[in-house]
């Protein structure tokens, strides 16, 4: 019986011997290549996210565009126009309605200077310009630019925007809004 005790003894310390061993460097280089390929993962999945909102605002596909939203009441967005915030998923889907109903025909979208910032973990964020043009029903050219930041997070292995912050650059001297927004 002693016998088996201080087997058993030995194996337990040779098993925390080996737990308690630090990483080598080829382990260590091992994680660092699998945190940049997921981290380059997240990137080119957010970055797919403003393709196909792109795509959708073109198409007029309201549904298409909440899809890269999160669907509760737990979405917050700061848009240029007024209100001042949309809380809810429901709310922000009014005002895409909303806009897409002031165009009298095609709408030119387009997103660029796309920059991600995401890591390790289930919350990311991206700053991008975003230019819309097009006719509207009375007749009157818009042709806007934003600059936007999103705040998505990480649902069911999805990434879903959580916060949108939506703003014109504004003339202190003069007061207004820089519509055109050029660098």
């Amino acid at each position: 019986m002693r016998k088996v005790a201080i087997l058993t003894g030995a194996l337990l310390a040779l098993a925390f011997v080996g737990c308690t061993q630090a990483p080598t460097e080829e382990d260590k280089k091992v994680a660092e290549t699998k945190a940049a390929e997921l981290k380059a993962k997240d990137v080119a999945d957010i970055k797919a996210i403003f393709d196909k909102a792109a795509q959708s605002l073109k198409a007029k596909d309201v549904n298409a565009i909440m899809t890269n939203y999160v669907a509760d009441d737990s979405l917050l967005v700061f848009d240029a126009m007024v209100p001042r915030q949309y809380k809810g998923a429901a709310a922000y889907r009014k005002d895409f309605e909303e806009l897409i109903n002031v165009f009298a025909g095609d709408i030119e979208f387009t997103i660029s200077d796309v920059d991600v910032n995401a890591g390790a973990g289930d919350i990311a964020w991206a700053t991008s310009i975003q230019h819309m043009s097009g006719k509207m029903k009375d007749g009157k050219p818009m042709d806007i630019t934003v600059r936007v930041t999103d705040n998505f997070k990480r649902t069911k292995g999805q990434w879903l925007i959580a916060h949108e912050h939506v703003s014109f650059p504004v003339d202190l001297a003069t007061g207004k809004a820089d519509l055109t927004s050029k660098p």
